[in-house]
């Protein structure tokens, strides 16, 4: 099991067809970019895009941001090539669209252990169909995973619902098979991107379900996914507040500590190292 400090705030999709976006996401205050070649991209624009984004991938510098490509799935006529054009750039990771068994996740760690430029390369998978999320542990125990990402558009279109509430227990699948494997796991979009409000609230229901992000659909929306699902002033003084208490009562022979009227134990201590981890990570990116 691994886990992971670099943060996940904002996830960021971005065509990869349109030149200018590829252009302006170097210099977007995102942590992570999802290059799509999916649903973004049109049956006639497919290889056109694909070429475009190796190039791009090849040569445009993106800093610290995570790069993630989404191709188009195997069962396309395009897949098989978007992997080989892209992950010759050696991205960070490959998210695999429509994901329903941990030997889809299987077939594609293969194909990336033919690549020598994708040595480094992991995989992420889009959780969006009642069999995916059905066998989302199976999935996330598979081969170079590294991510979640909930499509939450498609899964509610399969679930035939409407409301986030209709689908809670898949978004709860999802979190706990990818806790128990140390996952990034990152919530589904939010489509009225003008709705600043109805976006924090999203974002704050899923940061306290246990999600490590949000993916968005617009830049606008980064701004806001990053202060909800990074840690307040108030959460870091707490955790300094904790782990100083907690190492004054071992100094002092005692196995636990009292700081505001609230016992602080072993698993308190391990709370408060994540977010000043996740604080100094979110740092570095933005430094």
């Amino acid at each position: 099991m691994q886990t992971y400090a670099a943060p996940c705030r904002s996830v960021l999709y971005i065509p990869g067809s349109k030149p200018r976006a590829l252009e302006k996401a170097q210099g977007l205050a995102v942590d992570a970019i999802i290059f799509d070649l999916e649903d973004a991209v049109s049956p006639d624009e497919k290889v056109g895009a694909r070429d475009l984004l190796a190039t791009t991938l090849t040569g445009a510098d993106y800093g610290s941001r995570r790069r993630v490509v989404r191709i188009n799935g195997f069962d396309t006529e395009w897949g098989a090539a978007d992997l080989q054009a892209v992950a010759a750039a050696g991205p960070d990771a490959i998210l695999l669209p429509k994901v329903n068994s941990g030997a889809d996740i299987a077939t594609l760690a293969q194909m990336l252990d033919g690549i020598t430029q994708a040595e480094n390369t992991k995989i992420w998978a889009m959780m969006e169909t009642p069999r995916g999320i059905l066998n989302a542990a199976e999935i996330a125990a598979a081969p170079r995973m590294e991510g979640f990402v909930l499509g939450t558009n498609d899964l509610a279109k399969d679930l035939r619902s409407t409301g986030r509430a209709a689908m809670m227990t898949s978004l709860q699948l999802c979190l706990l098979a990818a806790r128990a494997e140390g996952l990034i796991c990152v919530d589904g979009v939010y489509n009225a991107f003008k709705d600043e409000d109805g976006l924090r609230a999203e974002c704050a229901e899923g940061r306290d379900m246990g999600f490590d992000g949000k993916t968005l659909i617009h830049p606008a929306q980064i701004a806001i996914a990053n202060d909800v699902f990074g840690p307040s002033d108030a959460e870091l003084d707490l955790a300094r507040r904790q782990i100083a208490a907690f190492e004054q009562a071992q100094a002092e022979g005692q196995g636990v500590a009292v700081l505001d009227g609230k016992i602080v134990e072993n698993l308190h201590v391990a709370s408060a190292q994540r977010i000043l981890a996740q604080a100094e990570a979110i740092a570095h990116l933005e430094g």
